[in-house]
């Protein structure tokens, strides 16, 4: 039977993507494993994995196609003797993917084995069969994760040799209706019509929104509208960590390092949730995640949005493996070469807009996170220091906190930590 080949969730937040790039064409033969695409998500562009092997039929999305749905069909593979006639031609989009808890919640055997008990075909990728052959396994008491229940290699090698036999045959209940939620409106305001006949007499350019801009609207007013922020401010004096920062940087220049004020940002913020554990957190529906490890994520600006790698387990490296760290990491999200893993989770964010000249602002927390610190600029200040008012750096920051997870006191221990690290550069080496 063709297979339909569908278009991947390559990241949790991904709705629909860009087929950047076909990498094989009709006619072709694939093996499990195989790159076939270069999907372009709202973050990043990612290759895309064959499950199954077979011969490429036929070509349902032409490259270079953008707002292609998740699960919707791309692509037909078909089996050895199959012919490209038998497959399907090109469909509208397919409803949006049931989560996969819903289908793990699932009966897992009983649909294929009551297909064998009534005589039907049970169907699996050539691969899959041979190895279920030579592990003497029944393919109708294995359910299939590929496409439409297919059996695939996974399946069958993770099945355990006549495990599969102590299975119960039970008639396959239909499956209920899922209805998924639709995202969060992108944002609030009068509607797309309105907007366009108010400025109907106005010269202007449309410009298209892409999935990363899409996203960042749909999350961040969603963040806004539904976690409780508040703020919290403290001026910083800089001083001590400017005349150590150029210390260090004399003494690390023959290896080639030059540590920024960010990357102290950075350890010092690990550090803090590391002295404020409770503060180690994130909002979890029901509940509350402490963390052990500063998981610390940095936004990087890129053309057309933003990315928040994160740097794990901050608090135990170097401020030179940090900055090495943190400079890799920009440079592949400007070139959009992140995994997912590598922008993904985090307890705590920081966002510094310092180098453009922006004395202080309050962020936008990116859930599940529980806090997000807005680093502005260094500038001189009169500051009075043993009774005598002298000139000094001072830089402003704003933790932008959900209080669901930390309140008032604990925000302010941490930011006071935080403050507290960096005015104290030498003690963070410790």
């Amino acid at each position: 039977m063709a297979i339909e080949i569908l278009m991947p969730a390559l990241s949790p937040t991904m709705e629909e993507g860009t087929l950047a790039k076909w990498l094989v064409k009709e006619g072709d033969v694939v093996k499990s494993g195989q790159i076939l695409a270069e999907i372009e998500t709202d973050k990043a562009t990612m290759e895309f994995e064959a499950v199954d092997e077979g011969t490429i039929g036929r070509i349902l999305v032409a490259e270079g196609t953008s707002g292609v749905k998740v699960n919707t069909a791309i692509a037909v593979l078909l089996e050895e003797g199959e012919s490209a006639d038998a497959a399907p031609a090109a469909k509208a989009a397919v409803a949006a993917a049931v989560p996969v808890a819903a289908v793990a919640a699932a009966p897992a055997a009983a649909p294929v084995a009551a297909a064998k008990a009534a005589g039907a075909r049970v169907f699996a990728s050539p691969l899959a069969r041979r190895i279920a052959a030579e592990k003497g396994l029944d393919l109708a008491l294995v359910q299939g994760s590929g496409p439409h229940g297919r059996i695939v290699r996974a399946d069958v090698e993770a099945a355990e040799t006549g495990a599969a036999a102590s299975v119960v045959a039970v008639a396959a209940a239909p499956v209920a209706e899922v209805k998924v939620a639709s995202a969060p409106a992108m944002a609030a305001g009068p509607s797309t019509e309105t907007v366009l006949k108010t400025y109907a007499d106005r010269p202007f350019t449309e410009v298209k929104l892409d999935g990363m801009r899409k996203t960042i609207a749909a999350r961040l007013t969603e963040a806004k509208q539904t976690v409780p922020h508040f703020y919290l401010r403290r001026d910083i004096e800089l001083d001590a960590l400017m005349a150590f920062r150029a210390e260090l940087n004399a003494k690390l220049e023959a290896r080639g390092v030059k540590l920024s004020v960010n990357d102290f940002v950075i350890k010092a913020c690990a550090l803090a949730l590391q002295q404020v554990p409770a503060a180690n957190a994130v909002w979890a529906g029901d509940r509350v995640l402490q963390f052990k490890k500063s998981d610390v994520a940095v936004a990087v600006a890129i053309e057309g949005g933003l990315f928040t790698p994160v740097l794990r387990d901050a608090e135990s490296k170097s401020l030179s493996a940090l900055s090495a760290e943190m400079k890799d990491l920009a440079k592949r999200a400007r070139d959009r070469k992140l995994a997912p893993a590598e922008y993904q989770g985090g307890s705590f964010a920081i966002s510094n807009l310092g180098m453009f000249g922006i004395d202080n602002f309050d962020a936008i927390i990116n859930p599940p996170h529980a806090a997000i610190l807005a680093v502005g600029a260094g500038v001189a200040k009169a500051i009075v220091k043993n009774g005598a008012v002298v000139v000094g750096t001072v830089m402003s920051v704003t933790l932008s906190v959900d209080h669901r997870v930390i309140d008032g006191a604990l925000g302010a221990l941490l930011v006071n930590a935080i403050k507290d690290n960096l005015e104290n550069p030498l003690a963070m080496l410790a």
